[in-house]
């Protein structure tokens, strides 16, 4: 699955690393937009399959646990990110 941050919401603090394919980039983003991310990115997701999420906003680590219980899904792992902010990985389960 290849899921880029849609071209026209902004640039985040530091690109210097690049998100990979299938990786949501929502560096620089602010509640509720890389939960907004997040959904859009798990419309093409198939069951088994992950998503992962980067995202710097210190609202993201609990949006994104609310959102996994509220749908469903499973968050696999949460790291941070070396410049700053976290990786969600996110499993869809159905």
């Amino acid at each position: 699955m290849t899921t880029d941050r849609p071209a026209d919401t902004g640039t985040g603090p530091d690109r210097a690393i690049a998100a990979p394919a299938g990786t949501v980039d929502s560096r620089g983003r602010r509640c509720p937009l890389p939960i907004i991310d997040l959904a859009r990115a798990f419309g093409s997701v198939a069951p088994g399959d992950t998503v992962t999420l980067w995202a710097d906003d210190p609202a993201a680590g609990p949006d994104v646990a609310a959102w996994c219980r509220l749908r469903g899904q499973l968050l696999v792992a949460v790291r941070p990110l070396p410049a700053g902010g976290e990786e969600f990985v996110i499993r869809r389960l159905a």
